[in-house]
């Protein structure tokens, strides 16, 4: 979907590495965090992280941002449960 939308295969790359990667912007950065708080076991959105969204996203933007997010996570859950495999969608 991102190289069908333009992002470079570099940045793609480096998406392991975003928090220190010259790639991804600061706000790319906060999104990326938020979306691992959001998604990893026993981390949770602190007051600092939400603060950081809040400078570059409206609440609009946090709303849909947010969304995106949870279905993700909730589709991944969904999938993983009922043992769906992958539709190999994305290929480089």
């Amino acid at each position: 979907m991102g190289s069908q939308l333009g992002v470079p295969a570099e940045k793609i790359d480096a998406l392991a590495d975003y928090a220190r990667s010259p790639l991804y912007t600061e706000a790319e950065r906060a999104a990326l965090e938020y979306a691992d708080a959001m998604t990893i076991t026993g981390r949770d959105v602190s007051d600092e992280l939400f603060a950081r969204l809040r400078r570059f996203y409206d609440d609009d933007a946090l709303v849909e941002l947010t969304s995106a997010i949870a279905w993700e996570n909730a589709s991944s859950k969904f999938n993983r449960a009922l043992r769906v495999p992958s539709q190999n969608l994305w290929k480089r």
